[in-house]
């Protein structure tokens, strides 16, 4: 964790939508990238559900329906999956609830529910300021403060430490209150306090904490109760303890409870002495502790002052939601004094990383040229940008290119919820990907393997099986999904893939390396079609289908034709190929990747990249990113090279956030084109026909010359396959001019069902002209979740 000097606080501006009055006494929970909003007061109590996207920066109000609960603050508020549970809180001054309300927010529709009362005592009293904690598929209840008089305008009140579980139905609905029998001491009654439920990694019993709250005084305590012995202890923490408070927030990432803010006594104060009349503040301060060493940690005291406004300011009653490793803050009230019987509540959103992002997923492949790369990685949640490096056996020799395009970048502040552009520096690319989630599944390599006797159909006069090159680098080849076809029309949905253009010689060689060399994916998004004038790179769909498409600027496109009904995604990959023999000679090919200096490519906002130049390591200089607390790099002062064709380049990529540059990915490595080879088939079909189904492509859009023939192959079970999952061996089912083939029935019953992602049947279809074969082109058939044989 940073020092607290250095901690990286962010004021979130510029969003869009309804934004929701500032208030206290809210809550609020998080669904993936969602922050989602219940509850509160300010001049009235709050009854609706707001919802901001932290990825698009947007505030939206849901079309709730059902049984809406009345509006309440002080509330219980959990999240199971995609259910929402409120429990409790005032509802109006004076009057407090007892009910429970589940909100199935897959549909936005609330429902009151009554779950069973406690075998022996009764259920829980209305109440306020009581902690409601999930954890498995049990809420557990504490505290909380109770009005003893039946008049809500006569207020009466107790304060409580009773304990109950509920316990929940799988997906929907609740069993009922239970009252478990703990042991110890319990702690002290009191409400408006925080409790966590944490368990150790692989080892210990999961345990709630219980911190703070006022009874009468504001309270510094923590408790512990562990939920398998129902055992109530005091743990001795080492550290400074945070002030006693209460109206603060408690969030657990990873195995540390952040304190933020809430309610303190006024400096210099003895609160032992007049504990009940003393005027209170609030705070800004910000700890945490050690759940696995029970150590507290100060990261803001209570005695740092802010004239730069760099953090939020002092507050109560707010939110704070973890998503992944950032927290966010909104709202809460600043202050309250009784001469004056006001209050003023915050209207700002902030966010804060705790710590440095993880890896990203390797560099995957899109497509590569002669002089450039299009590739991606995998989203990192909550971070800022990505810093993208590569490093090569060439000589570096610096480009006539006009270094004086790139911006400078110095001093840039990098803000994902500001609108803009996707690039932060030079070589960033638009976001051309429709913004929607991405899958994708490992393609495993072949290599070529003759004289293999395998018992296959007669007309396969070709086999192929998979190893892992020693020395490969890339040559490139694309890979689609496709849903199997098992019913309704044959309608077909054009779907971008993406070839790139390297050999595959006479026949397809290797086109796998182990991890530590390459995987080489691609980035497809999901779009549902609902329209007859909707299309997709071009192509027009007639029927409501759910599927994956992509689309990009790239210089060359290649479409795959495929049957709409039933498909739900495609995907498409690009896998590592071993250098051709025409590679040229390199005297520094026997250099390790580690002994080769890393170059920038630049910073890129979001996890796509266009590569065609890197930037020069100034002399001396191991490294030029420099990001977080310090600049960004000025990348205008630095000479650029470009990429040359047919040479192999590693890439990795890291994310970055508030607290800095995050550890780099495993490096993954491509190699450019060399001209002249065929580009892949594309616009791929599969039908069904009564001899098993029909497959069929269209010529590559490059290429490059006649083409001579066209070779098929399928995937096929084997002995050793079965022993080694991830070794494909393929069969060679088709070798001809024509752009299409049957296969039979009886191959596929051979074929091996490829688990490595989703089930899939995997072919390969490859063109070849004067100067040999190039890339393939790979389906992954997909077969549903049974192991039943194709065309079942």
């Amino acid at each position: 964790m940073a020092a607290p000097s250095l901690l990286n606080w962010r004021r979130v501006s510029s969003f869009t939508g309804p934004v929701p009055r500032a208030r206290h006494g809210h809550r609020a929970v998080a669904i993936r990238e969602l922050m989602i909003i219940f509850g509160g007061g300010n001049e009235g109590i709050a009854d609706e559900l707001h919802v901001y996207n932290t990825v698009t920066n947007q505030w939206f109000l849901p079309a709730v329906r059902g049984d809406i609960p009345p509006g309440c603050a002080a509330h219980g508020f959990v999240c199971d999956g995609t259910r929402i549970l409120v429990f409790g809180g005032m509802v109006e001054y004076g009057r407090y609830s007892n009910e429970l309300y589940e909100l199935q927010a897959s549909r936005w529709l609330w429902k009151k529910v009554k779950p069973h009362p406690p075998s022996s005592g009764l259920p829980p009293c209305p109440r306020l300021g009581h902690s409601f904690s999930l954890y498995g598929n049990k809420c557990y209840l504490f505290g909380g403060l109770a009005n003893e008089s039946e008049d809500s305008n006569n207020n009466v009140p107790r304060y409580l430490n009773d304990f109950y579980e509920l316990e929940l139905q799988h997906g929907s609905g609740v069993v009922g209150w239970s009252i478990p029998a703990t042991k110890g001491t319990v702690p002290s009654p009191r409400e408006s306090h925080t409790a966590v439920i944490y368990c150790k990694k692989d080892s210990g019993s999961p345990k709630m904490y219980v911190f703070g709250g006022m009874c009468g005084s504001r309270l510094d305590d923590l408790w512990q109760l562990d939920l398998e012995t129902m055992s109530w202890s005091k743990p001795e923490t080492k550290g400074t303890v945070p002030l006693p408070r209460s109206l603060h927030t408690a969030s657990v990432i990873g195995n540390k409870m952040y304190i933020f803010g809430g309610w303190v006594p006024h400096k210099g104060e003895n609160i032992e002495t007049s504990p009940h009349d003393c005027e209170w503040r609030c705070t800004s301060s910000f700890s945490y502790l050690n759940l696995d060493t029970a150590e507290w940690t100060t990261l803001v005291s209570d005695s740092q002052e802010d004239k730069k406004n760099s953090r939020p300011r002092p507050r109560a009653g707010h939110c704070a939601v973890a998503i992944g490793t950032r927290l966010y803050f909104w709202s809460g009230r600043d202050g309250y004094k009784k001469a004056l019987n006001s209050q003023v509540c915050c209207k700002d959103l902030w966010y804060l990383d705790t710590e440095k992002p993880p890896a990203p997923s390797q560099v995957q492949l899109i497509k590569a040229t002669t002089n450039s790369f299009h590739v991606k990685w995998d989203e990192v949640p909550t971070v800022e940008g990505y810093l993208l490096q590569l490093n090569t056996d060439l000589p570096y020799q610096a480009t006539s290119s006009d270094s004086s395009a790139a911006p400078n970048m110095q001093g840039v502040r990098m803000d994902p919820h500001r609108q803009g552009s996707n690039s932060i520096v030079p070589n960033s690319i638009n976001d051309t990907m429709h913004s929607a989630k991405t899958e994708h599944a490992a393609m495993k390599g072949t290599s070529v393997k003759n004289k293999l006797d395998l018992k296959a159909s007669a007309d396969s006069n070709a086999i192929l099986h998979s190893s892992l090159a020693t020395n490969a680098s890339n040559h490139n080849s694309c890979v689609v999904d496709m849903i199997r076809k098992t019913e309704g029309p044959h309608t077909s949905a054009n779907i971008g893939v993406l070839s790139s253009c390297l050999d595959l010689r006479t026949v397809i060689p290797e086109t796998s390396v182990s991890s530590t060399v390459s995987s080489a994916q691609t980035m497809v998004t999901q779009q549902t079609i609902k329209t007859e004038s909707s299309s997709t790179n071009g192509a027009v769909v007639k029927d409501e289908t759910s599927l994956t498409t992509f689309s990009t600027k790239s210089e060359v496109d290649e479409t795959c034709a495929l049957p709409a009904t039933k498909i739900s995604r495609v995907e498409v990959h690009a896998a590592a190929m071993p250098f051709s023999k025409e590679t040229p000679s390199n005297p520094l090919a026997t250099m390790k990747a580690g002994e080769r200096q890393w170059c920038d490519v630049g910073i890129f906002k979001n996890n796509t990249a266009l590569v065609s130049q890197f930037y020069l390591l100034p002399k001396g200089k191991q490294s030029i990113s420099k990001i977080g607390n310090a600049d960004v790099p000025d990348y205008s002062l630095l000479k650029k090279q470009d990429l040359v064709p047919g040479t192999g380049y590693r890439f990795r990529v890291a994310a970055i956030n508030g607290c800095g540059i995050g550890p780099f990915s495993k490096i993954s490595e491509f190699k450019t084109c060399i001209p002249g080879f065929p580009g892949a088939p594309s616009a791929v079909r599969i039908s069904k026909n009564v001899e098993g189904i029909h497959l069929s492509w269209e010529p590559p859009t490059s290429p490059s010359g006649n083409i001579l023939e066209y070779s098929a192959y399928l995937a096929i079970r084997t002995a050793q396959i079965q022993d080694n999952p991830s070794q494909l061996v393929f069969m060679r089912i088709y070798c001809g001019l024509k752009t299409s083939c049957i296969v039979t029935a009886g191959q596929l019953a051979n074929a091996h069902i490829d688990y490595t992602s989703r089930p899939a049947i995997v072919f390969r279809i490859s063109a070849k002209n004067e100067k040999g074969y190039g890339p393939a082109t790979q389906v992954r058939w997909l077969q549903g979740n049974n192991k039943k044989a194709p065309l079942n």
